[in-house]
């Protein structure tokens, strides 16, 4: 039986074994990625033995702080080899850790903006295109920063016009997106740095997605936009360890082409009682699991492993991606670049489709998809490729027999009150 929630402190304490048996219950209601039908939040690998190697990680550093990684020499080590194999992945000059991909953005507009301010800008702008993630708003309110966003093509990526009709000299950076998460679709990359460049001001590519997949989706001969530090005036990044990367929640990389403009990123303080402080991200106090966690699972897959998992991704994708476009009425939004997409109404079919109504159903059947204003979201991870099938049959099923939507909101992330 589930406790009812708890109106403030407790009096007393409760035993191991009740707490136990009431999370178990309560749990039981949330959702289950291991069964490969959620889109989001969890990048399932499908690897039991990973699993159970983070675990076993995860257990041998729980307790450790990685604020002073000098006193846990095996976290230094194992954090240095991290920032070493995603720089020599992804041709960074420096990179540091972070909790995620909101503080890997937050990270990188901080150094654009003191950047700016450096040669003089009081009051910086940051020009992204309207698809580019939420966490550049939240960087730019918390940061002092002026956001604007600059509308899509129709194909949903940037416009690199806007983006050089809008820059001037307040502009502290401009972002792309590799993909965007709304559409999958890799951003004009090139081109926007360019303009950067000749503005003689920052890009960042907003890899938090597509980070850890991309040189793998290249491998194995997927076709693959120019994005990353091999484009000329791309000067920062951010790309999500647990993500494609598969390593468990809490690990991000913010990347520079530069070690000087890293410097910025860097906070020093002496001046206090207790000795100087230092760290190369916003937090302070750091847990040992994720990063130890994180260079468990690159070093046990390794590159092989990276392509044998983004096989699998891509096989699920082109399953997924091909089975939608066969059902009548309807059709993926854009032509994704990767692994995430949206699909909605087909304007082209005589089959009407309220996107609501069929996601209802799909949610009845245990599909746990997402809704964008515009359609329903899929991200697709290795264990995909084993539930194609039974999707694309419950997806038919709801193109046919669903009614009016419920009325579900479009949700991505949320506040407890």
């Amino acid at each position: 039986m589930v406790a009812k929630r708890m109106s403030g402190f407790p009096q007393t304490g409760r035993s191991g074994a009740e707490i136990m048996e009431q999370l178990a219950s309560e749990r039981s209601g949330d959702l289950n990625w291991r069964e490969g039908r959620a889109f989001s939040l969890v990048y399932h690998p499908d690897d039991a033995a990973l699993e159970v190697l983070q675990h076993q990680v995860a257990d041998m550093f729980l307790h450790e702080n990685a604020l002073n990684p000098f006193r846990y020499e095996s976290l230094l080590r194992m954090e240095q080899e991290l920032l070493a194999m995603a720089s020599g992945l992804l041709g960074a000059g420096a990179c540091a850790l972070s909790s995620g991909g909101t503080e890997s953005i937050f990270l990188a507009v901080q150094t654009a903006r003191d950047a700016a301010r450096a040669r003089g800008v009081v009051s910086p702008r940051l020009l992204a295109p309207a698809t580019a993630h939420p966490a550049f708003a939240k960087a730019c309110k918390y940061l002092d920063v002026r956001l604007e966003l600059l509308a899509v093509g129709q194909d949903g990526r940037a416009d690199p016009e806007r983006f050089a009709a809008a820059i001037g000299p307040d502009v502290a950076l401009l972002v792309a997106s590799a993909p965007c998460y709304p559409f999958g679709v890799i951003d004009p990359i090139p081109e926007i740095a360019s303009i950067a460049a000749a503005n003689e001001t920052l890009c960042h590519v907003d890899a938090c997605l597509g980070g850890y997949l991309l040189p793998f989706w290249e491998r194995i001969g997927r076709p693959v936009p120019p994005w990353d530090f091999r484009v000329p005036g791309v000067t920062s990044m951010s790309a999500d360890v647990h993500k494609y990367g598969y390593a468990f929640k809490g690990v991000s990389t913010v990347l520079y082409r530069d070690p000087e403009l890293y410097q910025r990123q860097i906070f020093m303080y002496d001046s206090w009682p207790g000795g100087l402080y230092a760290s190369a991200s916003t937090a302070g106090t750091r847990p040992g699991s994720p990063i130890a966690a994180a260079w468990a699972t690159m070093t046990h897959l390794g590159m092989e492993g990276y392509e044998r998992l983004a096989r699998r991704v891509a096989v699920a994708t082109d399953a997924f991606r091909s089975g939608i476009e066969g059902i009548d009425g309807l059709a993926v939004t854009s032509n994704p670049d990767m692994s995430l997409f949206e699909f909605g109404p087909d304007a082209e079919s005589s089959v009407s489709v309220d996107m609501d109504g069929l996601c209802d159903v799909m949610d009845q059947k245990g599909w746990n998809l997402d809704r964008q204003q515009g359609g329903l979201h899929l991200m697709l991870s290795p264990g995909h490729d084993s539930v194609a099938d039974e999707f694309l049959a419950d997806l038919a099923f709801a193109v046919e027999q669903h009614g009016s939507g419920s009325g579900a909101t479009h949700v991505y992330g949320g506040v407890v009150a």
